[in-house]
């Protein structure tokens, strides 16, 4: 480095700076009556070994807000953990050996120490790890209060089975119909399995949605769509021969109103009818057989062709007896949404159309576009609810009405009839919390011969984990260490198997934000931390978590109010939630000669090369040594047609695409406040930045002016006043009105820009030598929560108080935000010409004289006269030729 960026030492001053900053517990969250109180968190992270772009940038943003939040004069909460459970540590127990307690604080440990680079204002005391025996012998004895207040229950249930795994396995854990691990297809199995009752709340955590205003309104709608509230019909049909005991098939409609229109019955192959057919007909029982080996999510479900099998037992039209409808079993149906049963009425549904088609049903409309005539469909005809339809099989209300008046009117002349009922249910089912897997959290209860389930006893927790298990064959180690496995009954005190079932991992992080609050308490909360931090104010991070995290959150934060874990305020536990875009980079990519992609790593390349006027990266491993400089390196390596790579598009960071950047390289090389500046300066903090090296070199340039430009500041001599004082405390007071306002909306890259404004006003300044380094002082403090080591640097260079971690946030003086002038643009026929500075209050008259005495206007006027003069005070000036 030369010149003003060899004074500029980051690598020296940034862990100086957090030294002292760990010595004077400036980070130490404490419990404050007299002060106002902030709880800023950002999703914790799981222990993968590496911390990655993505993670810098969404802590940077969170350590904003806390240190300005801590400047204001807040009591600042802002912890960190570790979401540790999970199959990756498994994973990587049976490949490589060893525990996956060993891998997993291993790289907990690893990221810790490439985190605390960073500079974050972290109160590190408050650190856990979900997978430490403290923490989940918390969780196992809300367990016990949630099952003790009848939100824990064990019932059968279908679930994703891996074979191979030999697991249950999350719905997003199956992917094209097989295992995301071991690729083994997947089947539908009945398990006996735990849930939580989060349905019990489905109407409350739907209703409590348009109470979340700070929260996106994408977020709000993903949440409302998964929790699903609808309105529709259930009825049942009469059967005609079907076997003893199921005289009737019950169903749940959403849209009575095509009643009409009904082609087929359909039933899950699950189903108890579905169940009792395969016990005597091998045919149904090997296309259920089939039908299970589908995964049980929607997305599967929808994209596997439509199949169905003809039981030959029909039933009877609720509104005609003498029509009846063939009853199927169809591999498109689950059997825990609504009944498990359907009647298909396939003009108005695509999934019926599909399916009847293919069995020759009839395809009759119940209503066509207003105007039309009744036709042959070549597709499903499902319009908007909200547009108005002519019925021509209608039965209820008005011929020509909308769907939702149709549903309404339908169902009121249903229930009228005695066919039904008309029920509210919700697409939201309840949270399947068990998996056949070792490192996760025990479930606390026993299987006693005599007693049946039985909760362990709070004393006796944690339930801790055997250490010495073996991961040598598929399966859960726990069914197979008889030490752990075989017990005593807390009842009854005979033989007894512990649960050997762990809880799902989404458990962990549905209740930690209420943990940190009180971390090392000896209970899951304590009444007095919990009043006092909770609620989160403002919560960061992916919109990947926008549904299940979060809204087993909310569940969670529920059901610890209702077993006096939470203060009723609490039961929603994150007042503003913000959901920060991804961190992408270039790919680079060439072709080996089998014409497969080969992708290469940016420090594998020189960019900006142009070849028939492209971009394109040219490899250094085949640069050809011959030729003096770097540039005739590259024009011979290209003269001979190799060693290029194709440049493809900004992406997510992605190892499979190499793609990435080690943020322990880039503060290596150019510190940590760069790479913080980088992530917070080039696009609005909600959606995708791209990461460049020419970027990252510019930020860091800049950051190194600074610091000259301090350094000369604190060399000027104590004079009086000078022409530009007033000028540049009037650019102070802008700068921190301007920076106050965007961190609050959380427009930092607003924020950056004002400082980059103030900064360049400030090199430019014709002001004395106090009022300069008052200034400087100022600009130190409003950069400090984006690069707080530099800030550090430029406070104590111009003599500042203390540490400016802990000075006061400075407030901007109303009066000096009044500007006595105000900056106008001219157009010209409508197009902008020239600008013009007038006084703040100059009349209409006053302005139009300035405007039209200006070079530019004058230049365009050519000595005629305009045609009109348009003055927007304040706005602007129009000129009419």
């Amino acid at each position: 480095m030369t010149g003003e960026t060899a004074r500029y030492q980051p690598q020296i001053t940034e862990p100086k700076w957090q030294e002292a900053w760990e010595a004077a517990g400036c980070f130490t969250a404490r419990r404050d009556p007299a002060r106002p109180k902030y709880y800023v968190l950002e999703m914790f992270p799981y222990p993968s070994g590496r911390i990655h772009m993505g993670h810098v940038r969404n802590y940077t943003m969170g350590d904003v807000v806390a240190r300005t939040r801590k400047a204001q004069g807040y009591s600042v909460l802002h912890p960190m953990g570790w979401d540790a459970f999970g199959m990756p540590a498994e994973n990587a127990a049976m490949q490589e050996g060893g525990h996956p307690a060993e891998w997993t604080y291993n790289n907990i440990k690893v990221m810790k120490g490439q985190m605390k680079p960073l500079g974050l204002s972290i109160d590190w005391s408050r650190e856990f790890a979900t997978c430490d025996p403290e923490y989940y012998g918390q969780q196992q004895a809300m367990f016990l209060d949630f099952l003790e207040a009848g939100l824990v229950y064990r019932k059968a249930a279908v679930v994703n089975w891996d074979p191979v795994d030999m697991t249950v396995l999350a719905n997003e854990q199956v992917i094209d119909g097989k295992g995301w691990r071991s690729g083994a297809e997947v089947e539908r199995r009945e398990l006996t399995q735990w849930f939580f009752r989060i349905s019990e709340f489905s109407e409350e955590l739907l209703a409590a949605i348009d109470g979340l205003e700070n929260w996106p309104e994408k977020v709000r709608l993903m949440q409302k769509n998964w929790i699903g509230r609808s309105r529709g019909l259930q009825f049942s049909f009469s059967t005609v021969d079907a076997p003893e005991g199921f005289e009737r098939i019950e169903v749940y409609t959403t849209r009575p109103d095509t009643l009409m229109g009904a082609s087929f019955v359909a039933v899950s192959p699950d189903h108890p009818l579905a169940k009792h057919l395969e016990r005597h007909d091998t045919g149904i029982a090997a296309f259920n057989a089939e039908c299970r080996r589908i995964g049980t999510t929607e997305e599967a479900l929808e994209k596997a062709e439509k199949r169905g099998f003809d039981t030959g037992i029909t039933v009877r039209h609720p509104f005609d007896t003498a029509w009846e409808l063939p009853v199927y079993i169809a591999n498109f149906i689950l059997m825990d949404y609504g009944t498990g049963a359907i009647f298909g009425c396939p003009a108005h549904d695509q999934r019926d159309f599909d399916f009847a088609t293919k069995y020759d049903l009839p395809i009759p409309a119940v209503f066509v576009p207003e105007g039309e005539e009744d036709a042959a469909l070549a597709e499903a005809y499902v319009p908007p609810k909200s547009e108005r339809v002519q019925y021509v099989r209608g039965f209820a209300g008005e011929e020509v009405q909308t769907g939702e008046e149709a549903v309404e009117a339908a169902i009121d002349f249903c229930q009228s009839r005695g066919v039904g009922q008309g029920v509210t249910k919700f697409r939201l089912r309840d949270w399947g919390l068990s998996r056949q897997r070792y490192w996760g959290c025990p479930i606390p209860v026993v299987h006693c011969d005599a007693c049946g389930v039985v909760p362990e006893k709070k004393e006796n927790l944690p339930v801790e984990l055997p250490k010495d298990v073996s991961f040598d064959q598929p399966g859960n180690p726990l069914d197979r260490h008889p030490t752990w496995r075989d017990c005593a009954c807390p009842r009854c005190g005979g033989k007894a198997r512990r649960e050997t079932d762990t809880m799902d991992t989404f458990v962990d992080s549905s209740w930690y934000f209420a943990r940190f609050t009180a971390p090392r308490a000896e209970t899951p909360t304590v009444a007095e931390d919990v009043a006092y931090w909770m609620n989160v104010d403002q919560y960061i991070g992916g919109v990947e978590h926008a549904i299940l995290h979060l809204l087993y959150s909310r569940f969670f934060a529920r059901a610890m109010h209702r077993t006096g874990h939470l203060p009723a305020k609490a039961i929603e536990p994150f007042d503003a939630l913000f959901t920060q875009g991804m961190v992408t980079h270039e790919i680079y990519m060439s072709w080996d000669d089998r014409e497969r992609p080969v992708y290469h790593l940016p420090e594998d390349v020189i960019l900006h090369t142009m070849v028939d006027g492209k971009r394109v990266a040219v490899l250094k491993a085949q640069l050809v040594s011959n030729g003096e400089t770097l540039e005739d390196r590259i024009d011979n390596t290209l003269a001979l047609g190799i060693g290029t790579a194709e440049i493809v598009p900004s992406a997510k960071m992605s190892k499979s695409k190499k793609n990435v950047v080690d943020p322990v390289d880039i503060i290596a090389r150019f510190g940590a406040d760069t790479a913080r500046w980088f992530v917070l300066s080039d696009s609005p903090p909600e959606r995708d930045v791209e990461w460049t090296s020419a970027g990252a070199e510019a930020t860091h340039k800049h950051l190194a002016r600074v610091w000259a430009l301090s350094e000369r500041i604190a060399a000027m001599p104590e004079a009086g006043a000078a022409p530009g004082d007033a000028d540049l405390l009037r650019a102070m007071h802008r700068a921190i009105d301007e920076v106050s306002r965007t961190i609050e909306s959380f427009a930092f890259n607003k924020s950056i820009a004002a400082l980059y404004t103030f900064t360049n006003v400030l090199s430019k300044a014709d002001a004395s030598g106090p009022v300069m380094r008052r200034a400087v002082r100022t600009l130190a403090q409003l950069m400090a929560p984006m690069v707080p080591h530099l800030a550090e640097e430029v406070w104590a260079m111009q003599g500042g108080e203390g540490l400016v971690t802990e000075a006061s946030w400075p407030v901007a003086d109303p009066a000096m935000l009044v500007s006595d002038t105000v900056t106008l643009p001219i157009q010209i026929n409508g197009k902008r010409r020239a600008e013009i500075t007038v006084a703040a209050d100059a009349t209409k008259e006053d302005v139009e004289k300035i405007a039209l005495a200006d070079d530019a206007v004058l230049r365009f006027l050519a000595g005629a006269a305009p045609k009109k003069v348009i003055v927007v005070p304040g706005r602007i000036v129009n000129v009419v030729l």
